[in-house]
């Protein structure tokens, strides 16, 4: 708080020294960009993407494997690979790699819900997709099939559709393979600090590795980094008091003068998801097609409300003069549903774009409006993140509420987000697909089904066609983690909490679950010299009425 000497004193003839910002060394990865224009199609099966995942993390897999069960043996019997799900005998001690589904009635499913064309509207979202009467199944699939998994193991380790692991066991009387141990990929090849910034120094100057004196200087002296989600702009002015504080905090204009030296070491704010609250829901196509509209140039002002995104770019626009932002798209902004997330488009923030770099230059902006999910190196850190869908889709499928060992389990198998295309984006969007599409509900059953835009595969526990929860990715799985990041971060959570996890090889991995600033006013620092945390709160005082009885 600002001390009583700095509120009212009478002017002072001395001369202050005016406040800097610390720089920020900032260099992000576009590994989540998807093509531009005509080269990004949906057409394709999404059935490649599980493919893909467990080609590119068997061999991961497959050592930790080995070396925890090489001449491991069971009754005399020594445990033995099998190269697919099939191949698995009764009886015999064997070990296996592949792709866990969870098989859960009470998963949204897309084509349950267009056989029920009766609905008046569909059931709200469930909090959990687990089955108290215990119905729900634990399947291993590879290219060749599918089989069942039991165990005392599966109650004690956290699994989720997606994630690729090694199972261990038998296979019993029932066609069930009963598990003894499981195994997974683990925390990736950590980076060190700097690791990326120096490859870079030594292709562009030499063998010699030479850094200019400000780059050397600057790596001395990093800031702080902010984190802040959920910020959820209605475009009221009941909802901007808060941002206000903010605002003035980031630009040091609030406080006192210690308040405003620690401003001033936040060299970076970002911004992970939902910027702007909740949008209306999307309307049928046959509200679409029955209402007519009269205006026939701009917008319509009862189905569009600017107010927010304008907002937005006011609050960016005031910021960004001062300091660097990356903004990170969430569920209730206008970017696209699915994962990846693209950038929001520069013309909803028409002020912000213009600190935003140039199309096709090689250095960021000051102004950088990124992916979601999103990596980058700041400060030398590897630094990974995303909204908090992935995390929420997950919470769904587990027991429990300890969000910090889901994200934990999200970087021990090596994928952001594991339930993508099964579950992920889907809950959200399955009404309207329900009225969309209910009309040709007969045409969906038996073989390859042909719909409006594309081509459904057969497996009705899936989710496909244009409503599934990511691109549909033919050559690489951009969602698995290649290299462990230093800062792991879930924007849009109901807390605060804060961990850091190792890995078998030295790894340390800080974990933030950042909380939704709209409800909590908590903003989240990391200093960048010893990756430790602060957290700033910001509140509004409302001062309590009592009730006079009557």
């Amino acid at each position: 708080m600002a001390e009583a000497d700095d509120l009212l004193r009478s002017p002072e003839s001395r001369e202050y020294t005016p406040l800097e910002r610390l720089a920020s060394n900032y260099n992000p990865l576009h590994t989540f960009d998807l093509a531009k224009g005509d080269q990004k199609h949906y057409q394709q099966q999404y059935a490649d993407i599980y493919f893909l995942r467990l080609a590119m993390l068997k061999p991961a897999v497959k050592e930790g494997a080995e070396a925890a069960w090489e001449d491991f043996e069971v009754a005399g019997e020594t445990v033995h690979q099998v190269d697919r799900v099939l191949d698995v005998r009764q009886g015999e001690l064997c070990w296996v790699m592949g792709t866990i589904y969870m098989d859960m009635p009470l998963k949204p499913n897309i084509l349950d819900d267009i056989s029920k064309d009766h609905w008046i509207s569909a059931p709200p979202p469930r909090e959990k997709y687990r089955s108290v009467a215990g119905e729900d199944q634990t399947m291993l699939e590879d290219e060749s099939g599918r089989l069942r998994l039991v165990g005392t193991t599966l109650q004690t380790t956290m699994l989720v559709t997606g994630c690729i692991v090694a199972v261990m066991g038998t296979e019993n009387s029932n066609g069930d393979f009963e598990v003894i141990d499981l195994k997974i990929a683990d925390l990736p090849r950590q980076p060190q600090r700097w690791e990326r910034d120096d490859s870079a120094a030594l292709l562009a100057n030499g063998s010699s590795g030479k850094r200019n004196s400000e780059d050397a200087q600057s790596r001395g002296n990093s800031g702080k980094i902010a984190f802040v989600s959920g910020l959820g702009i209605r475009g009221d002015e009941a909802n901007s008091l808060t941002l206000d504080l903010l605002m003035e905090y980031l630009l040091g204009e609030a406080c006192g003068t210690a308040e405003q030296h620690d401003s001033c070491a936040i060299s970076r704010l970002i911004i992970a998801g939902n910027s702007l609250s909740e949008a209306s829901p999307l309307p049928s196509a046959d509200d679409i097609s029955g209402k007519k509209s009269s205006k026939k140039y701009g917008y319509d002002a009862s189905a569009y409300n600017p107010a927010p995104t304008a907002h937005l770019d006011n609050f960016l626009a005031t910021l960004l003069p001062s300091i660097p932002v990356t903004l990170i798209p969430g569920d209730s902004d206008p970017a696209n549903v699915s994962l990846p997330q693209q950038p929001i488009h520069p013309a909803m923030l028409p002020h912000s774009r213009a600190y935003s770099a140039m199309p096709g230059a090689s250095e960021p902006g000051w102004f950088d409006s990124t992916t979601n999910p999103w990596e980058g190196d700041v400060d030398g850190w590897r630094l990974m993140g995303n909204g908090g869908q992935p995390l929420d889709d997950v919470f769904k499928y587990v027991e429990g509420n300890d969000r910090l060992e889901m994200m934990e389990n999200f970087l021990r198998w090596r994928c952001v987000a594991p339930t993508a295309p099964d579950t992920l984006c889907k809950s959200a969007m399955h009404l309207i697909v329900v009225q969309q599409r209910k009309k040709r509900h007969d045409e969906l059953w038996g073989g390859v089904k042909k719909t409006q835009r594309t081509v459904v595969v057969t497996d009705s526990n899936r989710l496909t066609g244009d409503y599934a929860g990511c691109y549909p990715f033919q050559d690489t799985d951009p969602f698995v983690v290649k290299e462990c990041p230093h800062v792991f971060f879930v924007g849009n959570q109901p807390k605060f909490e804060k961990t850091v996890i190792e890995g078998p090889t030295g790894q340390s991995v800080v974990l933030l679950a950042i909380p939704v600033f709209r409800e909590t006013g908590e903003v989240v620092l990391l200093d960048t010299n010893t990756l430790e945390i602060e957290i700033v709160k910001f509140d509004v005082f409302v001062e309590s009425q009592e009730k006079i009885p009557i």
